[in-house]
């Protein structure tokens, strides 16, 4: 494609890029690039009125191409892409340059060097920009139905959700019963609802609704199709057990978490008398009068915060929910048994948000809180006299150490990821350096994941408290909905293709694609290999093994990326 009309957009971001790059003296070096005829800097490229001023430029200048140099493509890919549409541009035209985390974030001490690779960058963008070529989204029918795995409180209320909006439901859960953990549990904070009686309600209106399927002791076992007309295979553990083939066009992971398990002697664990915090919630939840352990009256209780969670060596991440769950637990045993002295040994409270209001009742009502050192937790023994005591240092009184008798001890332990061997390895899912199913964006794409039309939600993707996860599911639910109501998806055309005349069919690209998109083909009296647009991701881990280079990824042709490289390795004359 020759005599583009190419224009290149730079960003401030508020000072994230332009503290440490000169973007005038990017935009100045690639103004008189071949093709180029609009440059221009802008403080926020994302900002609405910013990307009114792109599409007018696109009509105005009449332009064939688009640059935006500003953060990572991860972020705003869809938000340029749309500008283009809106100007009546192909959006696969448009290439994104990341300045902010592969530049200016990445050498804070070196603002000319900074400089000087923003605009290899940028040069390589436009080099890349000048080889585009239109495509068209593939557009595949979609199934209107959705599987949900795990019938926990999060998956209950998506599969209603998704039900109420017309979409028939697979609800899949691994366990004889409906309800997850809160099915386990007594009154919840902040409502005072009980677990069991929330899951109740959940599961009959479950059984109202003649579009959801229920199937109990089952779990998935394979997926094969494209997005939005996926083929599963649900395998029923009863007794006499069987495989079913159920047709779907999106798939919601709501499968939960596990609890942390402390090893034999963490903070006495093993001991007597010193629970974890389900252990505790779940004999408070069974006391009817006053809280006893093995038929002694309880006087005093003892927390341990972050057993399990924010560990250097262990679990690095803030569990979130276990801080208002204590300070509840405490609460109720206020409310319980009159006088219970209660000790909570922590090292930060995080109540976050009106949950604060429970933290501040909790010690009017009695409780004392005690901030130990990072350094120095608690150490749990079990004294002469047979009691339990909690040795501990007080930075709130000077460091002064206190030893605290206890009738129990409970520990704080937090969310740790669910194993789902055989579902990460069906769903081809991510996961994070915590373990957790990882998402596309925290903030922008919450919900979806790399795999299309696979979506996580609750507890399953990281620690929530049941208003966190619910809400979650609800997000799901609209995503779902998004794909699925319209009855047509369009898929990303960014995806691998054959030249038939030069594939020798060797096998290797279909061994190596993790999405088996890749199949043997019969054409013109030869085998070559073919690949379904609606199943490969683009990932572009077949290319570089074909032997006679018959493979090449739109969007990221071998050509295309070859003149970004020439553009990159040049050395500047400026």
């Amino acid at each position: 494609m020759n005599g583009r009309r190419i224009g290149v957009f730079v960003c401030h971001c508020g000072g994230n890029i332009s503290d440490y790059v000169d973007v005038a003296k990017v935009r100045e070096a690639v103004r008189d690039e071949p093709d180029v005829v609009v440059a221009e800097t802008t403080i926020f490229a994302c900002a609405d009125a910013t990307q009114q001023d792109m599409v007018q430029a696109i009509r105005d200048q009449r332009l064939d191409g688009l640059v935006v140099a500003s953060c990572s493509p991860k972020l705003h890919t869809f938000t340029f892409r749309g500008v283009a549409k809106r100007a009546g541009m192909n959006p696969y035209l448009y290439t994104q340059v990341n300045i902010r985390e592969q530049d200016s974030w990445a050498h804070t001490d070196d603002p000319a060097g900074a400089t000087e690779k923003a605009i290899q960058l940028v040069r390589a963008g436009i080099a890349r920009t000048r080889l585009s070529l239109p495509l068209d989204p593939i557009e595949v029918e979609t199934t209107p139905k959705t599987m949900v795995i795990g019938a926990g409180i999060t998956g209950l209320r998506a599969a209603i959700g998704l039900a109420d909006i017309g979409l028939g439901v697979y609800l899949i859960e691994r366990e004889p019963q409906l309800g997850g953990w809160v099915a386990r549990f007594g009154a919840m904070y902040p409502h005072q609802r009980k677990g069991w009686e929330l899951v109740d309600q959940l599961a009959a209106q479950v059984r109202r609704r003649p579009l959801i399927t229920v199937f109990t002791s089952a779990e998935l076992t394979a997926k094969s199709g494209s997005f939005g007309n996926y083929r599963t295979e649900v395998r029923i553990n009863r007794e006499v057990p069987e495989t079913i083939q159920l047709d779907v066009g999106s798939i919601v992971v709501s499968t939960g978490f596990e609890t942390y398990e402390p090893a034999v002697g963490e903070y006495g664990y093993g001991i007597d008398g010193v629970l974890t915090l389900p252990e505790f919630k779940a004999l408070l939840d069974s006391s009817k009068g006053e809280l006893s352990y093995n038929g002694r009256k309880v006087s005093t209780v003892a927390y341990i915060y972050c057993v399990g969670s924010r560990q250097p060596d262990g679990n690095a991440y803030c569990s979130r929910y276990c801080c208002a769950a204590t300070v509840h637990a405490s609460l109720e045993v206020a409310r319980l048994s009159a006088g219970v002295q209660q000790y909570h040994l922590y090292r930060d409270i995080r109540t976050y948000g009106k949950y604060e209001l429970m933290y501040t009742e909790s010690r009017e009502r009695g409780s004392v809180y005690m901030k130990f050192p990072e350094e120095a937790p608690p150490a749990v023994a079990r004294g002469a006299d047979g009691r339990l005591t909690v040795t501990t240092r007080d930075l709130l009184t000077e460091g002064a150490e206190l030893t605290i008798p206890a009738d129990l001890v409970v520990l704080v332990t937090g969310m740790v990821p669910r194993k789902n061997e055989t579902l990460m390895g069906v769903l081809k899912l991510p996961v994070g350096s915590d373990g957790f199913f990882n998402e596309i964006h925290p903030k922008l794409r919450p919900v979806e994941t790399v795999v299309d039309g696979v979506l996580i939600a609750g507890t399953c993707q990281g620690p929530k408290n049941s208003s966190e996860s619910v809400a979650s599911g609800l997000a799901a639910v609209t995503q779902s909905a998004a794909i699925l109501k319209k009855g047509v998806a369009e898929l990303d055309p960014l995806v691998a293709t054959v030249d038939a005349g030069a594939c020798e069919w060797c096998g290797r690209c279909e061994e190596t694609c993790p999405y088996a998109a890749v199949s043997r083909a019969h054409s013109d009296g030869r085998d070559v290999a073919q690949i379904d647009p609606a199943v490969c991701k683009g990932c572009g881990g077949c290319a570089p093994l074909c032997p006679e280079g018959a493979i090449d990824l739109r969007g990221y042709t071998d050509a295309q990326i070859r003149a970004m490289i020439d553009r990159l390795v040049e050395v500047s004359t400026a």
